[in-house]
């Protein structure tokens, strides 16, 4: 699939903007904040119904607007798809597809596929677990948009348990037996959901960790570089291992709870769950988090990135890679590795400070980016 043109109205920078887009490679050339990102973060946030730099859509809305519209014309299997999405914080958002009536924003979900590299990614490999987990979701809810709603109901009921762990540790809450039989009931939608959220995330550690691997050992070329290794990392570790069966890691989430039951009620947080999981990066046998050196926690983020490329192409669809102000980041080696890797990309999208940041190889369409004023060629 491929984006054939963007239109945006007080989103981030834009009061309006239009953007026509090819197949193929463009670069977005312009100086640091002139808002070159603003346009690349519309397409992942369409991808996803997120951004790649902020937790709430809030600073989505230009400032004094009470809303932002983004619309989008994508190709998908030869068909034309218009995606409309408005973004209204402190309300419900809104959607509407191909000019129909209106649609749940989760419907869209799915027309569009993008994979984004950006200097934001550094916190795959240096940042709290938090981040690595939205790593994870944000590629799950790609491949399979449903689980956006499940993602929702997770929190919703992490945050209702959270209130009553909270309110019992006081003891505003009625018996001890009252309080434990409410628990249990909150327990059991705990793993109930909780347990698909793992078992999915699980098998698809499973399915990026040979294009994880493959791709940092074609990035990486510094002497004595070690192999790169992930893992799925949970307090509730089934015995047998990390298979991927809903049911063994429902049952280790019970008894993980059981277990922790105390602490809980004496903190009045859930303390087991997949909001409290990690996926373990290694060079070698050495944690990636406060080991690797700068341009190994670059290599070891794009290679997150390429193997998410790869895992979508598996799916059946040829994703828009987007990469977002990188390659003045990068040593000449890794630039050309990453030149190598996306060749054959159905459309790659680039943002930079100056032309000579992007390999000649590249080529392509550039489109210059001046004061939020789009200029094509």
């Amino acid at each position: 699939m491929w984006v054939k043109e963007v239109r945006l109205t007080d989103f981030r920078s834009y009061a309006t903007a239009e953007v026509r887009l090819e197949q193929g490679v463009t670069t977005f050339v312009g100086a640091n904040g002139q808002g070159k990102t603003n346009l690349v973060e519309a397409i992942g946030y369409t991808a996803t119904l997120g951004s790649h730099r902020v937790a709430t859509d809030a600073p989505l809305v230009r400032v004094g607007a009470e809303r932002a519209v983004v619309s989008l014309l994508a190709v998908k299997d030869g068909r034309e798809a218009l995606i409309e999405l408005e973004i209204n914080p402190g309300k419900a958002n809104r959607a509407r597809l191909n000019r129909s009536s209106s649609v749940r924003p989760k419907d869209v979900l799915g027309i569009v596929h993008s994979v984004m590299f950006a200097p934001e990614d550094l916190a795959l490999v240096k940042g709290d677990p938090a981040e690595r987990r939205r790593f994870l979701d944000d590629l799950l809810i790609q491949r399979s948009p449903r689980m956006l709603g499940v993602k929702s109901d997770y929190e919703r009921i992490v945050k209702q348990r959270n209130a009553l762990l909270k309110s019992a540790g006081v003891g505003r809450r009625g018996s001890a037996a009252e309080v434990e039989r409410t628990i249990e009931v909150w327990d059991t939608q705990l793993v109930d959901v909780g347990s698909e959220i793992v078992t999915a995330r699980i098998a698809l550690v499973a399915d990026l960790h040979p294009h994880v691997v493959d791709a940092y050992a074609r990035i990486s070329t510094a002497d004595g570089d070690q192999g790169m290794d992930l893992a799925y990392s949970s307090i509730a570790v089934p015995a047998a291992g990390y298979v991927p069966d809903r049911e063994a890691w429902r049952e280790s989430l019970i008894s993980a709870i059981v277990a922790r039951r105390k602490d809980e009620l004496d903190r009045g947080v859930t303390l087991v769950g997949p909001h409290r999981d990690d996926l373990v990066l290694s060079l070698g046998s050495t944690p990636a988090k406060g080991y690797a050196s700068h341009g190994e926690s670059w290599s070891i983020a794009l290679s997150l990135r390429l193997a998410s490329l790869e895992v979508l192409r598996n799916d059946g669809d040829d994703p828009v890679l987007i990469l977002d102000d990188v390659f003045a980041e990068l040593d000449t080696a890794r630039r050309r590795h990453l030149t190598e890797q996306v060749a054959g990309t159905t459309q790659v999208l680039i943002t930079a400070a100056v032309p000579e940041d992007v390999p000649q190889e590249l080529g392509g369409r550039q489109i210059r980016v001046s004061r939020g004023v789009v200029e094509h060629d």
